[in-house]
């Protein structure tokens, strides 16, 4: 009896023992629960803290960007609005852009720039015509811009009242002066990145309505359609032929081309500026990684 009795307050100590180690185990884990909920509880308002830093730090980056983007922008409207300048006192044609501008400023004696301003708008208001609910809100930043680079050229014509060719190869030379410059504006606008002027966003809106035809063939039939009406008003209201010469040919020739020549050497230049530095480095540890995977 005294076996049984004995076996029964061991099996009954060993059971409480049992017991008190789940205790401390179920303690223990909640205790490790408490301490995890409140670990989490203050690395939550560090990680807010965190994300908020990183979206400053990222809105601070655009916008530094974008004024670097504006900037370049508004140099390559100053380069090309005396690119337009000398076209006009070569007297050989300017582009098929500024040809429509040209002879109203003929016709009717306002400016230069104002006749710009007045042809561009006339242009963007054509694209929201065309493109009706595909018009963006953004492509209204056509008209400020265009209404800076009017101004720039009645100031660049201002600058230049000396610049008169006495012969043919001078009107050539000075010819050839304004279209460089007006390929390193184009070339600048591109680089930038922010807007384009209304005769480039009218071929823009051109292959949304024809998808078919491509931009360089309907940047063409734009170019084309301006130079049209351009010597159909010099006829009709000067009877003679008015902006348009051999130079607006080499102008629709070569622009273009120069603005491409140069858009291998100043585009890579211009992601380089606008970029921060940290992306930049992590830019060319990529392209090295790349080099380094290739050549093995």
């Amino acid at each position: 009896m005294q076996t049984s009795s004995e076996e029964e307050q061991n099996s009954a100590s060993s059971a409480q023992a049992e017991l008190s180690i789940d205790r401390n185990i179920a303690a223990q884990s909640c205790a490790d629960c408490a301490q995890a909920i409140g670990q989490s509880e203050t690395q939550q308002p560090q990680e807010n803290a965190v994300s908020k830093e990183d979206r400053r730090q990222f809105v601070r980056q655009k916008t530094i960007e974008y004024i670097k983007r504006t900037a370049v922008l508004i140099i390559g409207l100053i380069i090309m609005s005396f690119g337009v300048g000398l076209s006009i006192r070569a007297d050989l044609g300017t582009s098929p852009v500024s040809s429509i501008p040209y002879v109203l400023n003929i016709i009717t004696g306002m400016s230069v720039g104002t006749t710009t301003i007045i042809v561009n708008v006339i242009i963007v208001l054509l694209q929201i015509v065309l493109l009706r609910k595909k018009f963006r809100p953004l492509q209204l930043l056509q008209l400020p811009v265009c209404i800076a680079f009017g101004l720039l050229c009645d100031v660049a014509l201002a600058c230049m009242p000396g610049v008169i060719p006495q012969n043919y190869w001078q009107q050539w030379l000075i010819c050839a002066a304004g279209i460089v410059l007006v390929g390193v504006g184009v070339s600048l606008e591109v680089t930038a990145n922010v807007t384009t002027l209304a005769g480039e966003d009218l071929s823009l809106a051109m292959c949304q309505l024809f998808p078919k035809i491509k931009f360089g063939y309907m940047k063409v039939i734009v170019d084309c359609s301006f130079v049209v009406i351009a010597v159909s008003l010099s006829f009709i209201f000067l009877q003679r032929l008015a902006a348009v010469r051999e130079g607006t040919v080499a102008a629709a020739l070569l622009v273009g081309i120069i603005a491409k020549t140069l858009n291998r050497f100043i585009v890579p230049l211009g992601k380089k500026f606008f970029l921060p530095r940290q992306k930049q480095s992590d830019i060319t540890q990529d392209n090295n990684k790349n080099e380094d995977k290739k050549e093995a």
